[in-house]
């Protein structure tokens, strides 16, 4: 029996947006249990600083800088950004006090997700795809058998290949939420 794209690489991108989800509700929940919510008032600092910091690997893959290797910085852009969200998201915590927190908040989560598409899904599923295909050709299955034994997971893959052309105009709606909750916050903080 061929392994299954979902359960080989559908599943494995859910348990790892499963375990965000986890993380984001455990820590804020500790916060909440060691009558320590005011901390989470300022993880948006650093969350914030370390999406910042995974721009790096969209600055090298556009050659608007030159060092580092980009593997590496794939590597780093994958792990700040992710660090990142879950930091924004124990900030974001359970409260519900304005609606320009909550939609940074969400345009952020639905980056997150489109991020992980490309990453994740994408690059495996292109291989499990060329794998079932050349496995069954290998059977000596002719090409319309081929074409008939991995159809759903050539649609499927298909439908994943666009992710691209929203990741970006995600990030920018996410980007303008973000900088208009921060810059709310530097105008209405209780500075004292």
């Amino acid at each position: 029996m061929t392994p299954s794209l979902w359960r080989e690489h559908i599943l494995p991108f859910s348990l790892i947006l499963g375990l965000l989800a986890v993380a984001t509700l455990s820590g804020d929940l500790l916060l909440h249990r060691m009558d320590m919510v005011w901390v989470g008032r300022y993880l948006g600092i650093p969350g914030t600083l370390l999406i910042i910091a995974s721009f790096v690997y969209s600055l090298r893959k556009r050659k608007y800088i030159t060092g580092g290797n980009p593997k590496t910085l794939l590597t780093f852009h994958e792990f700040t950004a992710w660090m990142g969200s879950l930091l924004v998201l124990v900030h974001a915590g359970i409260h519900f006090n304005a609606i320009l927190p909550w939609l940074a908040t969400v345009g952020m989560s639905v980056n997150v997700v489109s991020g992980l598409v490309g990453k994740i899904l994408l690059d495996r599923s292109r291989l499990h795809v060329q794998e079932q295909k050349k496995n069954f050709q290998q059977r000596g299955l002719t090409t319309p058998e081929v074409e008939q034994a991995i159809f759903w997971d050539a649609i499927t893959l298909e439908a994943m290949t666009q992710w691209r052309k929203v990741h970006i105009p995600i990030f920018v709606v996410f980007a303008v939420l973000a900088i208009g909750h921060i810059v709310s916050i530097i105008i209405f903080w209780g500075w004292r």
